[in-house]
């Protein structure tokens, strides 16, 4: 089994950055990939940004230039580095681990955190 911990959600004033962080834990052989959905109240779940186990990358249209999404292989941890967030990207920012294979599971499974919350204020 493979739990996913986010952290470092909080407020923070539009133009201003925030990093949120996500440690996957287990009996980890390997994960595929690792990334960012959003949920902003009322709206529909949407991919902010991806990471592959080599280290490429793919972000949404809206989110390039701003945020960085990076991963530490060894830890597990996929992190990302938000700027110049503005009030509409408030949401519940999930992490996700796609192709986690363990004992368990050898041919992957996916995984989803519980989310943490991301508020800009105006």
């Amino acid at each position: 089994q493979v739990q996913l911990v986010e952290s470092g959600g909080g407020l923070v004033q539009a133009g201003g950055s925030l990093s949120v962080s996500c440690a996957a834990s287990g009996s980890i052989f390997s994960i595929n990939a690792m990334g960012w959905y959003r949920q902003a109240q009322g709206k529909q779940r949407e991919l902010v940004a991806v990471i592959t186990s080599g280290g490429g990358t793919n972000y949404q249209d809206s989110v390039k230039g701003r945020f960085t999404i990076s991963r530490d292989n060894d830890k597990n941890t996929v992190y990302l580095q938000m700027n110049s967030l503005t009030p509409e990207e408030t949401a519940v920012y999930y992490c996700a681990a796609w192709g986690a294979t363990t004992i368990q599971a050898p041919d992957g499974m996916d995984y989803w955190g519980k989310g943490t919350l991301v508020t800009v204020s105006s």
